[in-house]
């Protein structure tokens, strides 16, 4: 019985044993899952949080101000400029404050070594940025002498915000200039919102210019279409109720609208570029990913800088014969839109035989993609297909036009090829800009690489040439790990990362100058790199400058009507100019890469 009952209080032991580590294990779990809750709940889900909050934010504040731009369009009583000019320069204000504050801390953290994204921006887009803010700054001086002029009858508004416009003109090209790679890591969840404000503050400075430069070229054509006795229609024209002080109003005002097409993509870069900064807040920079480029080589361009002179030629005379004859006669208002669709189909065509054959080129040397993760150059891919859409759309309307009316004019079938050829020739750029964008540098391979300079034969794994022991130990031949290691840590100090690569079975000689000429198929596919680069600056110059045959041809206007095809030119048309100047930027780059 006493052994029994022992038995059995051992076993009921054992249970409580086994119950008790039971439980201790579930608590465990517990704990566990508790903490991994917690975690999440303060650091990944804050971050994602902060992230679609000021997304929100950012775009209210647009929406707040498309609404005011609207109801100014409609000339109500209700809603005036100054209305809009004040609360975009409270905007700029704000943003101001923002950066100033921004640039103070970081003067207070400058014994941190700081992250920042080589892949960001380049010096040649912060110099193009900066000449157009100068040409800004230039159109804010008109402003201010236009107000000057006017200052006994209008509000004081007008004269504050090119003040205001100016100042952040200024601070925020030396913002770009000095900080914009930075990647944050202090502050997120508020420097989230500084970088979205200051991203949609110029956006909103954006829509207000191409709003400002539509209202003014759709009067000019209206008041050309009266003259010529096409229509009737009238627009209201506002004036201030007295006269000017100076004798240079005219010409103050008359300028301002040659500096908006400058202005507006000076604000929507800066919108880009701000963006990137926002997308990079407490992102970790991978050190392989955050190389500096080698230098670009030009050896071999001859073709594609001959054509591109000749293509940006042409360009300059179509737009002065153009803008001269437009005006006239009907029979010379049609020979000058026939003119245009015709320069337009050569150059066109012209185009996409040149993408074309850099796509040939990418086929038969086929290469891995890269995969990096790289937020400048997704959001260029993301801004060539959406700016895309705008001329896509107006391409389309112009087909559907061509092929209902029943118009004779001589420039009808030159229209369809016309728009045919524009929806075809961002295909095939998109398709290469892409590619070339997300190939691997040939460099990396090892191939037929350019700025590489030799090194002498120490570097090499070859030893034909290795000099011999002479009593004086080469630890980096003898130990390569270590000499590489080394090496690794010397060039780290000069902003570059990782080791060498090895030239297998290919001795470098000492001595030589190690600057190789680039191969035909790099040559090739820089000349096409440049003549794009040409074309897409001559097709901006076209409609920015006031060549728009949409406006003046009368077939989309016949088929969808006044206002319907006048906004759908609002929308598509500022759209195109910012792909145009979007490819600018980014057939450079696909330039250097090459």
């Amino acid at each position: 019985m006493v052994e029994h009952g022992g038995l059995d209080i051992m076993c009921l032991n054992k249970s409580y044993c086994h119950s008790s580590s039971t439980s201790s294990s579930s608590s465990e779990r517990e704990k566990k899952i508790f903490t991994k809750l917690t975690v999440s709940l303060t650091e990944d889900y804050p971050q994602k949080n902060a992230e679609i909050l000021s997304g929100q934010y950012g775009t209210n504040l647009l929406l707040i101000g498309i609404a005011l731009m609207l109801a100014i369009a409609n000339h109500g009583a209700s809603v005036e400029e100054e209305c809009l000019l004040s609360f975009i320069t409270t905007l700029m204000i704000l943003q101001l404050f923002w950066m100033m504050w921004y640039i103070a801390k970081r003067d207070r953290q400058s014994d941190l070594q700081a992250e920042r994204d080589v892949h960001a921006t380049t010096c040649w887009i912060r110099g193009g940025l900066t000449l157009l803010a100068l040409l800004s700054l230039i159109m804010d001086a008109f402003r201010i002498g236009y107000f000057v002029g006017y200052r006994s009858c209008v509000s004081p508004v007008l004269g504050v915000y090119p003040v205001i416009h100016a100042t952040h003109t200024i601070a925020q090209v030396h913002f770009l200039w000095f900080h914009i790679k930075d990647v944050i890591k202090t502050f997120t969840t508020f420097e989230r919102f500084g970088v979205i404000h200051a991203v949609f503050t110029n956006l909103l400075l954006w829509c207000n210019g191409v709003m400002s430069e539509a209202e003014h070229f759709l009067k000019h054509h209206t008041r050309k279409l009266t003259a010529l006795g096409y229509t009737n229609v009238t627009m209201v024209d506002i004036k201030p109720p007295c006269n000017c002080t100076t004798s240079a109003c005219a010409m103050f005002s008359n300028s301002l609208y040659y500096l908006y097409p400058f202005n507006i993509e000076y604000h929507i870069f800066v919108s880009a570029l701000l963006f990137v900064m926002w997308k990079n807040i407490g992102r970790t920079i991978d050190l392989q990913y955050n190389r500096k480029r080698l230098a670009t080589r030009t050896q071999g361009l001859v073709i594609g800088p001959i054509l591109g002179l000749g293509a940006l030629a042409s360009t300059i005379g179509v737009l002065v014969v153009y803008i001269i004859h437009v005006e006239e006669s009907l029979d010379t208002r049609e020979s000058a839109i026939s003119m245009f669709y015709i320069y337009g189909i050569v150059m066109l065509g012209f185009m996409c035989s040149a993408g074309a054959a850099g796509l040939v080129i990418y086929r038969a040397d086929p290469v891995p993609m890269d995969t990096t993760k790289n937020p400048s150059r997704k959001l260029d891919t993301e801004l060539l297909f959406g700016s895309s859409v705008g001329s896509w759309l107006m391409s389309w309307c112009s087909v559907v036009a061509v092929a209902t009316t029943r118009s004779g004019s001589s420039y009808r079938w030159t229209n369809l090829t016309y728009s045919l050829l524009i929806v075809l020739e961002k295909y095939v750029q998109n398709l290469f800009i892409i590619e070339s964008l997300y190939r691997h540098r040939e460099e990396e391979d090892g191939e037929d690489s350019e700025g590489v300079e030799a090194a002498p034969e120490i570097f090499s794994v070859a030893s034909s040439l290795a000099p011999p022991y002479n009593g004086i130990i080469n630890q980096a031949y003898e130990n390569p790990e270590k000499g590489c290691a080394a090496l690794g840590n010397e060039r780290e100090e000069d902003g570059q990362y990782g080791c060498p690569q090895k030239h297998l079975g290919v001795p470098l000689h000492v001595g030589t100058n190690g600057q190789e000429t680039p191969s035909k198929k790099r040559q090739i596919l820089k000349n096409i790199a440049v003549f794009l680069f040409m074309c897409n600056i001559s097709l901006w110059i076209l409609p920015a400058f006031g060549c728009r045959p949409q406006y003046d041809n009368g077939l989309e206007e016949e088929t969808f009507g006044f206002p319907i095809w006048t906004t759908v030119l609002n929308f598509a048309i500022p759209m195109n100019l910012f792909y145009r100047m979007h490819s600018v930027a980014s057939l450079f780059e696909v330039f250097r890469r090459v």
